[in-house]
């Protein structure tokens, strides 16, 4: 990862507020800043986006898994600063409104080609809980806390959290979290699919790395990331048929390739795959209605 402006390149990685760590083929990253439990700020969300933008560019890293240092996962943003917080200081204030930093990890996390997990060691608060909405798999300490308490400070959701929120826990909860503000216990979080499942803090970060290596063993990484694209992009699809034309791309784009010819081999002669296709070759655009234009777009 390469260090924020703001960065000296000698800080030493237990410095650091974001960390970049390697497990084989799997990539860790770690929010640091654990006396401030992991609280987030524009340069530590900033450089986060950075360790993504790594990851996404090193085809020998084929998942990540993000995770907190110290007793919490994220307490949120840095209100340190007072009430002023979230206010746009005036000589920067064009009239526009900026983009939301929070907004911009979740976006940058929707358009991962590696599978990510979230491995959420203690507890979440505001963007310490929304940023691990768009990752694909999550699991937390059985004592950990969540809390959308953006009403509670006088704001509202963000991280695009109103998009992704309710399509992992149904509006109904949704609503609920986010308009009352209140503190979210481990096991209702499991109860309501927030998590995938609770375990002993201590043993959040393996867990999160078998299952980053279930998810990659054998599987070829441009049909994974293609396929994890699939996935999230379809959930606001507004009918089966737009899921149909960016599919059969995919099978027409990919019924070719020499990752099919390995694949189909390696499963003749029981052996394990070697697929050759990379991720940073470039990947085909499933979502052009071009690359298919003879397909119907109405198959009934």
């Amino acid at each position: 990862m390469q260090p924020s402006p703001d960065q000296a390149p000698e800080t030493a990685a237990d410095q650091r507020e974001v960390v970049l760590e390697r497990h084989d083929d799997v990539a860790v990253i770690r929010l640091n800043s654990p006396d401030r439990l992991n609280a987030a700020t524009t340069r530590n969300l900033t450089d986060l986006v950075a360790a993504l933008d790594a990851c996404d560019a090193d085809d020998d890293i084929r998942a990540v898994v993000l995770t907190g240092t110290g007793r919490a996962f994220c307490a949120g943003a840095d209100i340190s600063g007072g009430g002023d917080t979230f206010a746009v200081d005036p000589g920067q204030d064009t009239g526009n409104p900026p983009p939301d930093t929070g907004g911009l990890v979740s976006l940058r996390i929707f358009r991962m080609t590696k599978p990510i997990i979230s491995a959420i060691n203690g507890s979440a608060a505001g963007v310490g809980v929304t940023m691990t909405l768009p990752t694909d798999v999550r699991i937390a300490a059985d004592h950990a806390k969540f809390g959308f308490v953006f009403t509670r400070r006088g704001l509202v959701p963000e991280a695009c959290s109103t998009w992704f929120l309710p399509r992992i826990v149904g509006i109904s909860t949704a609503v609920e979290w986010t308009v009352g503000g209140r503190t979210i216990l481990a096991g209702e979080a499991l109860e309501r699919g927030l998590v995938r499942e609770l375990l002993p803090a201590d043993e959040v970060l393996p867990r999160a790395i078998e299952i980053a290596r279930e998810l990659t063993r054998g599987t070829a990484p441009v049909s994974a990331a293609l396929t994890r694209q699939l996935m999230w992009r379809m959930l606001g699809a507004p009918d089966p048929e737009v899921a149909h034309r960016a599919e059969s791309i995919g099978i027409y784009t990919r019924g070719t390739s020499a990752d099919v010819r390995a694949g189909v081999s390696a499963f003749l002669a029981k052996e394990e795959p070697d697929f050759p296709d990379r991720v940073s070759d470039g990947l085909p655009d499933l979502f052009s209605p071009e690359l298919l234009p003879s397909l119907p777009r109405r198959i009934i």
